[in-house]
């Protein structure tokens, strides 16, 4: 087994600390459990555009289908 040392906020220490006490588990088998578990469902891919990360926000909000190109929208803006 290898060591990794890491810095934790105190509160997040404070957490797992806690979390280890009620498990009766040391921290460094608590946070292998975690990271086993974070791993095993898959880490979300950030590749991709602002659509792709939001597509499904895209079209939920109403207003003005023509907000960037429209210069009546665009009056005043930067000023």
């Amino acid at each position: 087994m290898t060591t990794l040392s890491l810095k934790l906020p105190v509160g997040l220490n404070a957490r797992l600390e806690a979390a280890a006490r009620k498990k009766g588990r040391t921290k460094s088998e608590v946070v292998r459990e975690a990271i086993e578990a974070f791993l095993a469902t898959g880490v979300p891919s950030r590749a991709g555009s602002c659509l792709d990360l939001a597509r499904d926000l895209a079209g939920s909000v109403k207003g003005p289908g023509d907000l960037s190109y429209s210069k009546k929208h665009l009056r005043g803006y930067g000023k």
